[in-house]
């Protein structure tokens, strides 16, 4: 890489309150590819203060993910690091210490406010129309009344005092400079009445004391960035530079959801997307090369990553997209490593045995050239080669068995001609195969597509198969022969 800035110090931050989105997903890629192309490092933190919304097994799968798409990190949790802990419910302390020093320099204060008042100042403001925000209420309460309401036990938030004059410039390295009024700005909550802090408090302070440089992050936030800028500035704290990465919106625009199709990174590794394509696809929505490259492999990306080339336009998935991506990712595989990854689907179907033998193996590595262009995402594996497992197939349907021009006696005849040629050979290969059936269609005077495609149907029970060859050749004579035999019982 022609760049090298080991002070470059990024981060991805996740909350365990669910199931790594493909949002965030992409989000971590581009941090990743910024720091490695760069040298710099990617730290891995989890934002766990939310603790209504704290899914268990949401920690395991974020940095499940994370690994299989390959996205390795230089300092977080299993990892460790000068920076820790990684987990914000660890770091407590800090954010106390930060919020109570805004408070002695008159730059944040406690509010006692109810949740059932501030319900009610939001029906009145939105009844009114104007703007939604906290009405400062509390800040006119005197030392006395704070003393008393403390000492009382009354519970209380740490609200930051927004400055109501003057405007916040935030510097976007996709965006420009973003101006905001700050007098639109409310004085927004700093520590929960649980002592844990709110996002912009805690993102802040760990953002500094983890030396991060950059910021990279969804658009969402975008609202939400003067006041990290303000609370920056109060903190005596340098802002890292940001860029706000642009959204998702489902095929055709609008929000993604679940209705769309899947969303996090399990489900569409548990429906057999290769790490590979899912990665290639996630890079490609938002960047661009400034080439005609598509295919990319982590290494390369990372050596041609550049944030000036993220659009910050909204990108809309197309599942279309990823399946092509996987599709070239599928074939760009040796068969042995595709056999690999498939067998699990085919084990889970009951086709192959768990712990698989060799011979077993041997015959699926043997299956991989024949089907692993058609297939799009692993699962496919059993469409294309259920009929490979089976000893029995069951009676093909007579109305796939005749092909067009043909009657039920003329197929049964080329069904005949094609059983008896195959039957003489001691060598059930591929070439002695062929030429065994075109001399077959030659003697019978007919087409050699009149004997292939009813026996295609035969041997595999379906009109759309490898070819016809190699799959008879694959099969075995003996399964061959029977099945031809079904078939012509079938037009009897």
């Amino acid at each position: 890489m022609s760049i090298q800035n080991p002070k470059v110090r990024v981060r991805f931050a996740p909350s365990p309150t669910g199931y790594l989105h493909i949002g965030g997903a992409r989000t971590a890629l581009y941090n990743w590819l910024f720091a490695r192309h760069l040298g710099g490092k990617f730290i891995l933190r989890i934002e766990d203060t939310d603790r209504n919304r704290y899914v268990p097994d949401a920690l395991a799968d974020i940095m499940a993910s994370l690994r299989w798409l390959g996205l390795d990190w230089d300092e977080g949790p299993e990892v460790g690091g000068a920076c820790g802990p990684y987990f914000q419910s660890e770091r407590l302390p800090h954010y106390q210490k930060y919020a109570e020093q805004l408070r002695a320099a008159g730059q944040a204060y406690p509010c006692f406010c109810s949740a059932a008042r501030l319900a009610e100042l939001r029906q009145e403001q939105e009844a009114a129309g104007s703007p939604s925000g906290y009405d400062r209420h509390c800040l006119q309460l005197t030392a006395a009344e704070i003393k008393e309401k403390l000492a009382a036990g009354e519970q209380f938030v740490v609200r930051f005092k927004i400055p109501r004059e003057g405007r916040t410039v935030v510097k976007d390295l996709l965006r420009g400079e973003l101006e905001f009024d700050n007098a639109t700005l409310d004085d927004f909550v700093l520590l929960k009445s649980d002592g844990f802090p709110t996002y912009h408090l805690a993102n802040v302070v760990d953002d500094h004391l983890m030396r991060i440089s950059h910021v990279l992050r969804g658009d969402e936030w975008i609202p939400s960035t003067p006041r990290h800028v303000l609370l920056y500035q109060a903190l005596g704290f340098e802002p890292p530079c940001f860029a706000h990465l642009p959204i998702f919106l489902a095929p055709g625009g609008g929000k993604l959801s679940k209705r769309h199709g899947a969303t996090s990174v399990r489900e569409y590794r548990e429906k057999g997307y290769l790490p590979e394509g899912l990665f290639n696809f996630l890079l490609l929505l938002g960047w661009n090369p400034g080439t005609d490259q598509e295919e990319f492999t982590l290494k390369e990306a990372a050596a041609s990553f550049s944030i000036e080339r993220v659009n910050a336009a909204p990108v809309a998935l197309s599942f279309e997209k990823l399946d092509w991506f996987n599709g070239i990712h599928i074939r760009s595989l040796e068969p042995k490593e595709l056999a690999q990854r498939v067998l699990p689907y085919l084990q889970q179907a009951g086709l192959i045995k768990s712990p698989c033998s060799q011979e077993e193996l041997a015959y699926l590595e043997r299956l991989i050239p024949l089907v692993q262009e058609r297939l799009k995402v692993l699962p496919d594996i059993l469409e294309w080669t259920s009929y490979f497992w089976q000893d029995q197939i069951g009676k093909p349907e007579k109305k796939l068995l005749i092909p067009k021009k043909m009657d039920e006696s003329q197929t049964k005849t080329a069904l005949t001609g094609a059983w008896e040629a195959l039957n003489k050979l001691d060598d059930f290969g591929e070439a002695n195969i062929e030429a065994a059936l075109r001399e077959a269609a030659a003697k019978l005077g007919i087409k050699d597509g009149q004997v292939f495609m009813p026996l295609r149907v035969a041997v595999t029970g379906r009109t759309a198969a490898p070819g016809i060859f190699a799959t008879l050749s694959v099969l075995g004579k003996e399964r061959v022969l029977q099945r031809i035999k079904q078939g012509i019982a079938v037009l009897s």
